[in-house]
C-alpha cells in the first residue's frame, strides 16, 4: 500500500512539473508607437502615440487628445463602451465611448473626500478600481454616484500593476499578488517571485518577470514559464488564448497551448 502511494505521489508530481505553455508565432506587424494598448480578434488595435490615443480598426482610426491633461498614464479597454484614460500628473480619469467621444469626466481633486489614485482599471457597471495612495486600500469606486462599493484592508507594499474584469481585481505588489472580489473581499494572496507587470483574461494571468513571461491558470497558485522565442519584450497582453508581444518596433500575436 505505502509502495503504490508513492508511486501516485511520485508521478503526480511528474506530471506537475512537465506541465508547459508554449507560445506559437501567429502574425509579426509593423507598429511604431509610443506604447501599444489592446487589440481584438476583428482587427482593431488601440494605442498612445505622443499623448494621442487612437483606435484604428480595419474601416476607419479614430483620435482622442486632451492637451490640457497632457500625459496619459494608462488606458483601461475592457468595456469598449466604455473606455477610460487615466492622468495622474492631474489625478483625473476620462471615459470614452467606442467613437472615441468624452461621456464623463472624473476629477478627484474636486471630489469629496479627497483621492489620489496610483492605479486605476475597471470594474462593473460604472464602477473604477482605484488603489488609493492616501489611504494604502484598493477601492471600487462608482463614478456616477461618487461613491464607494468596496475597500480593502491597508495594502502595505508598493504596488506595481492592476487588472480586473467584471468580478474580480488582481494586485501586484513588491511582496504579494493579491485577488479581491466585486465586494473587496480577498480570495487568493501569493507570494511575488519577481514579478513586476500582469494582465487577465477569462481569469487567467500573464506575469513578466524580466524579460521572461510566466502563465498562472484559473483557480491556481503556480506560475509556468511561457516558452517563446528570443524577442524583447516592452509590452505584452492576453486575450484569450492569444498573446501580444509588442516590441517598441513589432506587435507579435502569438497562440497559447497548455501541456
Amino acid at each position: 500500500m505505502k509502495f503504490t502511494l508513492y508511486i501516485f505521489l511520485l508521478s503526480t508530481l511528474v506530471l506537475h512539473s512537465q506541465t508547459t505553455v508554449t507560445a506559437t508565432l501567429k502574425t509579426s506587424s509593423k507598429l511604431d508607437v509610443t506604447e501599444f494598448v489592446d487589440a481584438d480578434n476583428l482587427g482593431t488595435t488601440y494605442y498612445i502615440n505622443q499623448n494621442e490615443f487612437s483606435k484604428q480598426s480595419p474601416q476607419q482610426t479614430l483620435h482622442y487628445t486632451n492637451l490640457q491633461l497632457g500625459h496619459i498614464n494608462d488606458v483601461n479597454t475592457f468595456n469598449p463602451l466604455r473606455l477610460n484614460l487615466f492622468y495622474r500628473n492631474f489625478n483625473t480619469i476620462i471615459i470614452l465611448d467606442n467613437r472615441l467621444a468624452e461621456i464623463f469626466k472624473i476629477d478627484f481633486n474636486s471630489i469629496s473626500p479627497y483621492r489620489n489614485p496610483s492605479h486605476v482599471s475597471t470594474g462593473y457597471d460604472t464602477t473604477l478600481w482605484l488603489f488609493n495612495d492616501n489611504t494604502q486600500q484598493l477601492e471600487l469606486f462608482d463614478y456616477k454616484t461618487n461613491t464607494l462599493r468596496a475597500s480593502t484592508t491597508p495594502i502595505n507594499s508598493e504596488v506595481l500593476d492592476i487588472t480586473s474584469n467584471y468580478n474580480w481585481c488582481w494586485l501586484l505588489t513588491k511582496e504579494y499578488l493579491y485577488q479581491f472580489n466585486y465586494v473587496g473581499s480577498l480570495v487568493q494572496k501569493i507570494k511575488n517571485e519577481g514579478f513586476t507587470k500582469l494582465d487577465e483574461s477569462n481569469e487567467n494571468i500573464v506575469l513578466q518577470k524580466d524579460n521572461e513571461l510566466f502563465y498562472l491558470k484559473k483557480d491556481t497558485s503556480s506560475f509556468i514559464k511561457i516558452n517563446l522565442p528570443d524577442l524583447l519584450i516592452k509590452q505584452f497582453l492576453l486575450t484569450n488564448e492569444t498573446l501580444y508581444i509588442y516590441n517598441l518596433k513589432t506587435l507579435n500575436q502569438f497562440h497559447l497551448k497548455t501541456s
